[in-house]
């Protein structure tokens, strides 16, 4: 069965760290370029990082500075790496994947993504 599966979220106290992983099975992610999206209540889904197929990344100026993206091709998964969270942050994050060519460029849109993680909540505590 084809999919990607996140994990790591859950409920988090401002400043702290979190690393959400997005598993792929059913499918190699060697070929593919992975984006991590967010998605707060009633705001629309906003894409906040992205890494290649060579491991180039995009980080988006919302979260710059606080989350970094990795890949682990032999473990079949894709890293966010959250730190000092903020309230600014509480979401459904989203892994998707894109069947991309060598060297392509960061890109967002909804429509070039394969598949999808059916997402993770991230809480951050007042």
């Amino acid at each position: 069965q084809v999919q990607l599966v996140e994990s790591g979220g859950g409920l988090v106290q401002p400043g702290d760290s979190l690393r959400l992983s997005c598993a792929a099975s059913g499918f190699s992610l060697d070929y593919y370029a992975i984006a991590w999206f967010r998605q707060a209540p009633g705001k629309e889904r906003e894409g906040v990082s992205w890494i290649g197929r060579e491991g180039t990344t995009y980080i988006a100026d919302s979260v710059k500075g606080r989350f970094t993206i990795s890949r682990h091709n032999a473990k079949n998964t894709v890293f966010l790496q959250m730190n000092d969270v903020k309230h600014a942050y509480p979401a459904v994050y989203y892994c998707a994947a894109d069947r991309a060519e060598s060297g392509s460029t960061p890109c967002f849109y909804y429509r070039h993504f394969s598949y999808w993680g059916q997402g993770i909540q991230v809480t951050v505590s007042s």
